[in-house]
């Protein structure tokens, strides 16, 4: 059998805007280093995505030592400035699907760019490292696990086969595995080996495959155009539905933290039945 190994690593600071290709990642609790912790919210404090406001998917964060910096993809000379430390110290609750918990937000001047940006009144938030988010009970597997403004999980892993064998079926053009947002993308094994990801390691680095991932509309959104269509889902609905939902990738939980890198070798340590379409 091929190797696997991590082929890519990815983050989203900001939900649902463009993400960042990493040579290596800090693992922590509740995902990797700076993926997702920071929201924009609408004026209900209700978080605010791509599957909507298509045009998020044209901002593309930085990581710089001392601030975050978010610029257009079209014209990157409109950009912000965002520091790591907000400006308020006051916490509001704000709500990620069926998820309330405490947030500041950054400041003024940059909930005032996203909203001229995006022609739509919002604010940008960020979750402290006290504020605690749950994931969901029935998929953990300690009780304090946790969760930042992800979907639901730390950390989502997709395979470069899975995505390949997608491709071959789709008939006119080609998805990137950057349609599905992952955390970790790997190189090696057979189509969908995701979902046989039990118990793993990377670099020393425990992970619990907990759930497979049910995929919504905003992978219909090319990321380069913010052009939304009909694939992938209009072909995956063809050989990966079950149970009324499109099931692509796998959701994990990480046992400690530490570093895991580009060409890490992936261990797998317990195999998950298959799934049955």
């Amino acid at each position: 059998m091929q190797k696997l190994e991590v082929s890519g690593l990815f983050i989203y600071p900001i939900k649902s805007l463009a993400g960042i290709s990493l040579n290596d990642a800090m693992v922590e609790s509740r995902g990797l280093q700076y993926d997702r912790r920071w929201v924009l919210v609408d004026e209900n404090n209700l978080f605010i995505h791509q599957r909507t406001y298509h045009q998020m998917a044209l901002l593309q964060p930085h990581l710089e030592d001392d601030f975050l910096k978010v610029s257009h993809k079209n014209d990157p000379s409109k950009s912000i400035v965002i520091p790591y430390t907000p400006e308020s110290a006051v916490r509001e609750p704000v709500t990620v699907w069926k998820d309330t918990c405490p947030a500041v937000e950054v400041s003024k001047k940059v909930s005032d760019w996203f909203t001229e940006i995006l022609g739509v009144a919002c604010r940008l938030m960020l979750m402290p490292n006290d504020s605690v988010r749950p994931t969901h009970p029935d998929f953990s597997v300690h009780e304090d696990d946790k969760v930042s403004f992800a979907d639901g999980f730390p950390i989502h892993i997709i395979s470069e086969a899975s995505v390949e064998a997608l491709n071959a079926k789709i008939v006119e053009g080609e998805i990137t595995a950057g349609r599905f947002r992952p955390n970790i993308l790997l190189s090696g094994g057979h189509p969908h080996i995701e979902d046989e990801l039990g118990v793993f390691v990377i670099n020393g680095v425990k992970f619990y495959g907990v759930k497979p991932c049910g995929r919504c509309i905003m992978t219909t959104v090319n990321p380069n155009t913010a052009v939304a269509g009909k694939e992938p889902l209009k072909t995956l609905a063809t050989y990966r539905r079950k149970d009324k939902a499109i099931l692509f990738g796998q959701n994990t939980i990480p046992e400690m933290t530490g570093i895991i890198k580009v060409g890490d070798e992936v261990l797998i340590k317990e195999k998950l039945k298959p799934i049955a379409f």
